[in-house]
């Protein structure tokens, strides 16, 4: 392949720009499909989690052809708890489409990936989707996207750059905020103008970065990367260059191309072609292939560090055993190592003297999709509370500090101020427009755990938060998060509803009647600091004296539903969550309090 016929493009975007329907579109449009294939929506988002929560988790690639042109799509995750991705994809890239919610403007999420960008000099082109909302502001958007350049310190060539209105949604571009509505073509013909062919000798020894690790049933473990300089043929002897230096032989037994979102294989690939190889079953992240005789390894990437621990570890409660497929200590190591093969960013440790790990990641999104991910799968496990990660420097304690973005309406303004300022949150700016309020904060990684959940709940639904890692700074002090007890379950029995409706005045219930609970289970929030223990199963007594009235009925408030982000949020040091296919329980550590 013609290397100045490839444009490698990677997608900024924050969370629900639009970047996976924008994506949706270019392929649609450039003729990829035929007319009557059925193609799905969001055919790039092929984790169902990513469907399901609307979000970018592992970064995809997939290409399509446009005159002659082959144009590599390279999809980056946009929250910076997958940031560890995000800065290795953008080594395949050479340019950028920056796309701007014109409602929302530039976000952090954005401002984290388009740093990323800037720094490895990536020319980028400007998309300023959703222009067809009733409450869109195009001018104003662009206006904070030159800001954030500015802001970023982008050198001059950059800053001149080119911007395109579009509706991702209707498949439309314009070349300015209300002119004509055209199709992609314009922003097709951007990418082969101002993105640059990628540069490389063909004939200089081979090169190759693996940015990325797929798995294949048959295939075992593929290396994804861009060739920067010579050529790949199969059943070829190459070099790897590990990240310690070392150099190891090996052979490449395929190499597929991305030709839409599916792997063509091919006999041999050259500069500028982002391809997944196969023949090496130890492939790791941020290692070279090379030339045996002239080994030229590449510089491997730096990726921020992690902020946020947990201590994982088998099922050991009651039920351990009954509701999941792999439940030992054995499956849990396998699958744990698998995930931090693939995954830069991510850090598994074996913990001396217990059975359990340290599974240490970017943030709470981080840990709660692996988390996820591998309740689906069928493990079984229990997590602790999430600690986050400090630094000891001139005999001083550092703790991770994120900038916190938050747009929020006047008439809940208030109360989103308090609870920050309890989370240790110093208000950097504050601005007002069209009666919303734009809050940025500088708060400690401890002070955003569980913290979504009560933003969403003060601001009906109708807040905005997004955060990123900013810097170690000195510990800000103790933050106390959850100033209730809890309802812990005396023993082992099935919830009653004479029992639970007795129990409503002490608190929240998180179950309701006929439900199976052990000892030590926590089945409610207390109204009070301290934990209360009592007996969910307790009946009403009955004797041989009729009543003289009506019995009374017994109607229940229906128990409150946390999900997987929440509970791990809400626990104390003493307490556990309980991981399954089936169900997430709550439980004390021990059953000391209980005696």
């Amino acid at each position: 392949m013609d290397q100045n016929t490839i444009r490698n493009v990677a997608i900024i975007a924050h969370v629900d720009h639009g970047k996976t329907t924008l994506v949706d579109q270019m392929f649609k449009q450039s003729g990829m499909f035929r007319a009557n294939e059925q193609v799905a929506e969001r055919f790039m988002d092929s984790i169902d989690l990513e469907r399901e929560r609307g979000i970018t988790i592992a970064s995809k690639n997939a290409s399509f052809r446009y005159k002659g042109y082959w144009i590599n799509i390279i999809d980056t995750p946009g929250h910076a708890d997958f940031g560890g991705q995000v800065e290795r994809v953008l080594r395949m890239a050479d340019g950028a489409l920056l796309l701007v919610d014109a409602q929302e403007g530039p976000m952090p999420q954005t401002y984290f990936v388009l740093k990323k960008s800037l720094a490895l000099a990536l020319p980028i082109i400007v998309v300023i989707n959703k222009i067809d909302k009733p409450a869109a502001r195009p001018e104003w958007a662009v206006d904070q996207v030159f800001d954030l350049f500015v802001k970023l310190n982008a050198p001059d060539h950059i800053l001149d750059f080119p911007v395109l209105f579009a509706s991702a949604k209707n498949g439309t571009t314009l070349l300015e905020a209300g002119g004509e509505e055209l199709s992609m073509e314009p922003l097709f013909d951007n990418i082969i103008s101002r993105i640059p062919s990628p540069a490389g000798d063909p004939d200089a020894p081979l090169q190759m970065l693996v940015s990325s690790i797929e798995y294949s049933p048959y295939l075992g473990r593929l290396g994804v990367g861009k060739i920067t300089a010579g050529k790949l043929n199969i059943n070829k002897e190459i070099a790897v260059a590990r990240r310690d230096g070392t150099l190891v032989p090996a052979r490449i037994s395929k190499v597929y191309r991305f030709e839409g979102n599916k792997k063509t294989p091919t006999d041999i690939a050259g500069v500028g072609e982002i391809v997944a190889v196969a023949g090496m079953d130890d492939v790791t992240l941020g290692v070279t292939f090379t030339d045996p005789d002239q080994p030229m390894p590449l510089p491997p990437m730096e990726i921020d560090p992690c902020t946020i621990s947990i201590h994982l570890r088998p099922n050991e409660s009651p039920f351990a055993g009954t509701e999941g497929t792999y439940a030992t200590s054995r499956r849990l190591t396998e699958r744990l190592r698998r995930e931090a093969l693939s995954d830069a960013a991510l850090r598994v440790e074996e913990l001396e003297g217990s059975r359990g790990f340290r599974v240490s990641g970017r943030g709470e999104l981080h840990l709660s999709i692996l988390i996820e991910k591998m309740r689906r799968e069928g493990y079984e496990f229990e997590i602790t509370r999430p600690q986050v990660i400090m630094k000891e420097e001139n005999a001083r304690t550092l703790e991770p500090f994120e900038e916190l973005t938050v747009d929020v309406d006047k008439g809940t303004m208030g109360t989103v101020i308090e609870k920050l300022g309890v989370r240790k949150g110093q208000m950097l700016e504050m601005n007002q427009e069209n009666g919303m309020v734009r809050l940025i904060y500088k708060i400690p990684t401890r002070g955003l755990l569980g913290f979504r959940s009560e933003f969403l709940t003060d601001t009906r639904g109708m807040g905005v938060m997004n955060y990123r890692f900013l810097e170690y700074g000195p510990f800000a002090g103790d933050i106390r998060t959850r100033t209730k007890g809890v309802i812990v379950a005396k023993e082992a029995c099935t919830t009653v509803a004479y029992a639970l409706f007795n129990l409503q005045e002490r608190g929240r219930l998180f179950y309701g009647p006929g439900v199976r609970i052990y000892q030590g289970q926590i089945i409610g929030e207390h109204c009070r600091p301290q934990d209360l223990v009592v007996n969910p199963a307790k009946g009403k007594k009955l004797t041989n004296v009729r009543a003289s009235g009506s019995d009374e009925n017994v109607i229940l408030t229906p128990p409150t539903q946390m999900s997987l982000e929440e509970c791990i949020a809400y626990i104390n040091e003493d307490e556990l969550v309980e991981i399954t296919p089936k169900a997430i329980r709550l439980r004390k550590q021990t059953a000391k309090h209980l005696q």
